[in-house]
């Protein structure tokens, strides 16, 4: 009984349905589990338990919000994982272009069926609202989906790493093929030595030349201008390549952007926000 109740809080645990669990005896002769491999320890199946993963539950959607976001009929908010959707008119804000599409595509697609959830390593956001994963009874990655026809872009946010591969490979299907806010002027690159005080609203893809790097420690700087730079947080380098590989390249970053002193900045999370260009 014990060993089957660790294995449910195990699967409980964000992204670990998908990783291998380890399983071994301390010199007492109890057992322990653990996503990382550790002395004498074995890979256990699921299938031994008898167990479903987490996420198995299919709920119905009461309302759907915006393209990335909805309830759940037991009031529970979604925020969708790994992705974002230009905005829909709210309070006094404009729709962002292409905002509507991605809401009716996802009100067409959840109409007559249910969904089930797969969180991510993080439960909600600060905003309360549970991050996962939407599939459908009929194993539509729903998600994936919204990328691969241009109707989002991807959104990494780590330790939020679930699907990162499959979501940047369908992102990168989507734009080459310009659709959905591929195709859009609204969504074109702008050159960022061109950025001014105003600034841009929404999401935005700069490009420009890194002219110089800068390391405080906490984060590394590509500066592009003395009024631009792209910002990357140190405990998230390990998912880059060499940063210094950037400097004196075209480089293109997408992400929104921030101001400080009359200075912009822009917070790259994943790699998947910047790419360089060919010269």
């Amino acid at each position: 009984m014990k060993i089957r109740i660790l294995w449910i809080l195990l699967l409980s645990l964000s992204g670990w349905a998908h990783a291998e669990i380890y399983q071994w005896q301390d010199a007492d002769g109890r057992k322990h589990f653990s996503d990382r491999p550790v002395a004498d320890a074995k890979v256990i199946d699921e299938k031994i338990l008898d167990i479903k993963p987490a996420g198995h539950e299919f709920f119905r959607v009461k309302t759907v919000y915006d393209g990335d976001t909805v309830v759940l009929e037991d009031g529970r908010r979604i925020r969708l994982l790994g992705i974002n959707t230009p905005e829909i008119r709210h309070r006094d804000k404009p729709a962002d272009a292409g905002g509507y599409e991605a809401k009716r595509w996802l009100v067409d697609k959840l109409q007559d069926t249910k969904v089930r959830l797969e969180a991510g390593a993080e439960k909600t956001d600060d905003y309360g609202r549970m991050l996962a994963h939407l599939f459908t009874e009929n194993k539509e990655h729903i998600n994936l989906q919204l990328v691969a026809a241009g109707l989002a872009s991807v959104s990494i946010f780590p330790p939020n790493l679930l699907y990162e591969s499959e979501l940047v490979q369908a992102q990168e299907k989507a734009e080459r093929a310009k659709l959905g806010i591929w195709g859009r002027p609204e969504y074109a690159t702008m050159p960022a030595a061109g950025l001014t005080e105003a600034g841009h609203p929404g999401w935005t893809r700069l490009v420009g030349k890194v002219v110089d790097i800068r390391n405080t420690g906490k984060s590394v700087y590509l500066k592009f201008s003395d009024m631009f730079d792209a910002r990357i947080q140190s405990q998230w380098l390990d998912l880059f390549p060499d940063v210094n590989d950037y400097l004196g390249k075209n480089v293109e970053v997408r992400g929104w952007l921030n101001k400080n002193k009359g200075h912009w900045t822009m917070l790259i999370r994943h790699p998947s926000s910047i790419k360089r260009l060919s010269e």
